[in-house]
């Protein structure tokens, strides 16, 4: 570990005697320690620590107001799970119900009072490295944990567009969908991480297309009942192929997949939802999905005017659609989601 990195480390310290707290500071600073905060009034830890977010702590156990105790549990509280910070206690009690208790409570190690200046330096140097060797170990698997889910969503992605390929030779459908779905959403005021996420997850809406059969699915005529039932059944399919995953994405993927062929009276597919019942991102979904297909050629049918499909959108609301939704749509560019 490099000795720079150790050196630019946040070192909080608490501790009631400004005595204590002007040795350390000097001994680190001697050591070339720079960034360094401190207190001597525990009250103030909590703020400190917000504000600071220090690399290690230095905390004395015996103090008013609060002691070292009930600082650690004020800190775990706030702390990443995940994250190792280290807490070196520094204390005159030395007894072993004390040096269990700060352990217990947190504490990676406890050094007794009065303070060895060597021994303080090489404790903290073997947290300070630990603690950094922590953290590049969390980014690499941060990174590599991402890189995953990059892969995972560019697989689905292609699936998705496969299964478009069969009915929309351009594959484009899908990407307007999803660029269609994310605007509505924010005028709908969900929040950014809430619309990148819709704009990722409404491409598959249509991936268990992948299960029915070409016949039903490029013909060109009305289709009958029975070939209308086995069209439905693609939603149930997609929702299969995306359940179980414990991703936020492939959760929110499942749930359009389902979802968005349900209807806001309840007369919609495959459960027959109504209103607030259906996820809301099927909601959006299905009005980003009606107004792309009604606005480009199907094997069924020729594209309609954007004027007469944004008609037909409205016409729905309250029936087809949530009117939320709908008044969302609105508000849109509907020219320039064609």
């Amino acid at each position: 570990m490099s000795e720079i990195i150790l050196k630019n480390a946040k070192i909080l310290i608490i501790d009631d005697e400004i005595a204590n707290v002007r040795y350390l500071e000097i001994i680190l600073q001697s050591a070339g320690y720079s960034r360094i905060q401190s207190t001597t009034d525990a009250r103030q830890a909590l703020l400190l620590f917000m504000e600071f977010q220090p690399d290690i702590i230095l905390l004395d156990l015996n103090m008013p107001y609060l002691d070292g105790y009930a600082v650690m549990e004020q800190l775990q509280a706030r702390m990443n799970e995940e994250c190792y910070l280290p807490i070196l206690v520094l204390t005159a009690d030395v007894t072993p119900q004390a040096k269990r208790q700060a352990l217990s409570q947190g504490a990676k190690d406890f050094l007794a009072k009065p303070l060895d200046t060597i021994e303080v330096l090489l404790r903290l140097h073997n947290l300070l490295q630990t603690r950094f060797q922590h953290l590049i170990l969390e980014e690499k698997v941060q990174e590599r944990t991402q890189k995953i889910e990059a892969t995972q969503r560019e697989i689905l992605q292609r699936l998705a567009l496969a299964a478009e390929y069969r009915d929309d030779d351009t594959g484009l459908h899908t990407k307007r969908v999803g660029i269609t779905s994310a605007r509505i959403a924010q005028c709908l005021d969900l929040t950014t991480q809430q619309v990148t996420l819709i704009e990722q997850t409404a491409p598959l809406h249509d991936v268990g297309k992948i299960g029915v059969p070409d016949a039903i699915l490029l013909k060109p005529g009305k289709l009958t009942e029975a070939e209308f039932a086995t069209m439905k059944n693609h939603t149930v399919i997609g929702s299969q192929m995306l359940a179980g995953s414990d991703s936020p994405w492939l959760q929110l993927a499942e749930q359009i997949a389902l979802s968005h062929h349900e209807r806001w009276d309840g007369s919609g597919y495959p459960l027959g939802l109504q209103s607030e019942a259906v996820p809301l991102v099927g909601r959006i979904v299905a009005v980003a999905d009606v107004f792309d297909a009604l606005t480009h050629d199907r094997p069924y049918k020729k594209a309609w005017l954007v004027a007469a499909a944004v008609t037909e959108i409205e016409r729905q609301s309250g029936q087809q659609f949530d009117p939320q939704v709908v008044n969302a749509f609105m508000q849109l560019d509907h020219a320039a989601l064609v």
